[in-house]
């Protein structure tokens, strides 16, 4: 509906009349073929050595033959949400929105099935983009009890595998452990777990290892 080289109405004015932000009309970028390729090496140098940053990744994309900079491997790294696991200055507040809860499982003896379960969500590549997976683990086993794969990062395939889980199983965790991502936080995901009566339970911001054994299962299935 916007006319670019409309004679009399500008682009602002005609953003006002329609009730559309300009920056809707900056086109997105896209991708080329090589650029889903290098994201695609990307993602398994990632999940093998979680810790490099640009640098080193540069260095093993040229291993590969791969003639890329490290402002390519930024962009990249940047649309992928992939950064190198170190230590961190906290200098953003967490969004208070949705409420957090606190980490249940420090100090605590997980020795009977259905104790614990935990869930978390990876990106797998795919021949044109990437697909999200989310699977729900039993804590003590190890066993994936459920998973799902979505092409967006909704709740609502999160949700799908936690009923499944509850079916595979029979019954329902006494804790249920996950990070702080925004579908973990959300209402419909809170509602779900404290209705079947069990205790949410999340990592602390950045503390990937508590959450450390469906960590290591998407570092064995990539």
């Amino acid at each position: 509906m916007i006319d670019k080289n409309h004679p009399k109405l500008s682009l602002r004015c005609q953003c006002a009349l329609l009730a559309v932000n300009r920056n809707r009309l900056v086109s997105r970028p896209k991708l080329s073929a090589e650029d889903r390729e290098i994201m695609r090496d990307l993602d398994e140098l990632h999940t093998r050595w979680p810790f490099y940053g640009q640098r080193k990744l540069v260095r093993e994309l040229r291993k590969r033959d791969r003639r890329v900079g490290r402002k390519r491997v930024r962009r990249l790294m940047k649309m992928m949400g992939m950064e190198a696991i170190a230590p961190k200055r906290k200098t953003s507040a967490p969004d208070h929105s949705h409420r957090k809860y606190p980490y249940l499982l420090r100090g605590l003896t997980v020795d009977r099935p259905d104790q614990v379960w935990c869930t978390d969500i990876t990106y797998i590549p795919l021949e044109r983009g990437f697909a999200y997976l989310v699977a729900v683990m039993d804590w003590h086993t190890r066993a994936v009890l459920s998973w799902r794969i979505s092409n967006t990062l909704d709740t609502s395939f999160c949700l799908e595998a936690l009923r499944e889980a509850c079916r595979v199983a029979g019954c329902s965790p006494e804790i249920f452990n996950t990070d702080q991502g925004s579908q973990f936080t959300s209402e419909a995901w809170i509602e779900a777990v404290e209705s079947m009566g069990t205790k949410p339970s999340m990592d602390g911001r950045g503390r990937w290892i508590d959450n450390v054994f469906i960590e290591r299962l998407w570092r064995s299935l990539k």
